[in-house]
């Protein structure tokens, strides 16, 4: 089982993922988890990227990529894995294919196989998101920052989100429910894919990020 998590931190994705991957027994890679760790621990890569991370802006591709591959590669990932905040654009998405097709390759897998199965897009009103955030109690979470990663994410998150509709991975999720909820409409959409394409709900959605009263997600 392969899995992609597409959400603005306080989404609710990172909870989600981890129950999934606790319920499969695969790897959860967390790309917010990976950046906080490394800052942390005070790491090269650490250092690199905690200007970015403290602004909210977005990381660049290439000190993504080769922790990308690391973990995919790892021996641990071979059943499957959940990418959680990665791709976050469609460069990274070229880049995430060209990867799995190399270790597909180099595997030996059958051609015809998935690249991945399924890519989850969470979303919730921005008043939700900003108390969750602010709750968290990391310390670049203040407003400022917060409101800067959810502009980030709006950029790119528009493109990036039509490129899996248009190819039948998508399925949105509404984190703005209990995580119950939300956990046991995840495992309904793992068992039976669907794609979801209420274009009147999306018309909606799209009104209400020009008003500035939701985050985009579909």
């Amino acid at each position: 089982m392969r899995l992609i998590f597409l959400g603005v931190p306080g989404a609710g994705k990172s909870t989600q993922a981890a129950a999934i991957s606790s319920q499969w027994q695969i790897p959860h890679i967390s790309i917010d988890d990976i950046f906080h760790q490394a800052i942390a621990k005070e790491t090269y890569l650490g250092l690199k990227v905690k200007p970015y991370v403290e602004k909210g802006d977005l990381i660049p591709d290439d000190l993504i990529l080769d922790i990308i591959r690391k973990r995919l590669s790892h021996s641990s990932a071979q059943r499957g894995w959940i990418l959680d905040g990665f791709p976050s654009n469609l460069s990274q998405v070229k880049l995430l294919d060209q990867l799995l097709l190399e270790i597909l390759a180099q595997s030996k897998a059958v051609s015809s196989e998935k690249l991945y199965n399924q890519v989850f897009s969470f979303y919730a009103p921005i008043d939700v998101l900003v108390q969750r955030l602010l709750q968290r109690g990391r310390s670049e979470d203040n407003y400022e920052v917060i409101y800067r990663r959810i502009e980030v994410y709006q950029e790119y998150s528009a493109s990036l989100i039509q490129h899996y509709r248009q190819r039948g991975f998508l399925t949105v999720i509404n984190g703005d429910r209990s995580v119950e909820m939300v956990t046991q409409f995840l495992q309904d959409a793992i068992s039976k894919p669907r794609l979801i394409t209420d274009q009147k709900t999306l018309n909606i959605r799209k009104k209400s990020i020009k008003e500035g009263k939701q985050i985009l997600s579909a």
